[in-house]
């Protein structure tokens, strides 16, 4: 009797080691995963989320789509995107929160254009957003301004800031070097109390899309981390 145990013990031993060798052998992870996501995060987030998820799955085809959050949900509520990373400034859409992150003015500590008057200042070219929340922010604390150049994307803000031409939004985890956020203390103070927050569409699904979602998680969760212990 116990030599029949031990004969269906060993059968199950080789069993699992077949299937274990099975997964080893068996191909890797293909697909295509789409993602949406603020152009200010590609390299502080995106790029170490895609080095982690690479590593386990290299076969999975990525494409990024970089555009404004109006423009991200609606390609995600089209299916054009499978995760969708956006801003929120106003109540809860019932997406995952990521990080918070309000938009701040920013100055170059090597060109104080702050002090400046009328203010010289940098904005997006969409209106919508610059006109209720950044520009809102200056007229109520009855600063002068003046608007000395637009773009359409974080990094031309990004560089008006940082070549002295004017001041401008930029989320607080983004402040480029030798830049500083203006503050109360300025005359300035928050443009936004933004979160950061994921969608994933309903109808994504697959491993591929799960890791990814994984990995963008794991990485704003080291930002925060990291701003945390900097004082952010």
């Amino acid at each position: 009797r116990r030599g029949g145990e031990l004969i269906a013990n060993a059968r199950r031993i080789v069993s699992l080691l077949d299937e274990t060798a099975a997964s080893l052998v068996a191909p890797p992870l293909g697909g295509l995963v789409r993602i949406g996501i603020p152009a200010e995060y590609g390299r502080s987030i995106l790029s170490r989320a895609l080095g982690e998820f690479a590593q386990r799955h290299p076969r999975v085809e990525v494409t990024v789509r970089y555009a404004h959050s109006d423009s991200q949900v609606r390609a995600l509520a089209a299916g054009e995107l499978d995760l969708a990373v956006v801003f929120e400034w106003e109540g809860s859409s019932g997406g995952e929160v990521l990080m918070h992150d309000p938009t701040v003015w920013v100055t170059s500590t090597l060109h104080r254009m702050h002090e400046e008057r009328p203010v010289p200042i940098a904005l997006y070219s969409r209106n919508g957003w610059c006109r209720d929340f950044a520009i809102k922010s200056l007229q109520q604390r009855g600063l002068d301004y003046r608007v000395a150049y637009t773009s359409d994307t974080n990094g031309g803000l990004t560089l008006a800031v940082t070549s002295g031409l004017a001041i401008a939004p930029i989320s607080r985890s983004n402040i480029p070097p030798d830049c500083r956020e203006l503050t109360a203390a300025d005359g300035f103070g928050d443009i936004d109390s933004s979160n950061v927050v994921l969608h994933r569409n309903p109808l994504a699904t697959g491993e591929a899309i799960d890791g990814m979602e994984n990995a963008i998680r794991d990485a704003f969760m080291l930002t925060r981390q990291a701003g945390a212990a900097a004082g952010l």
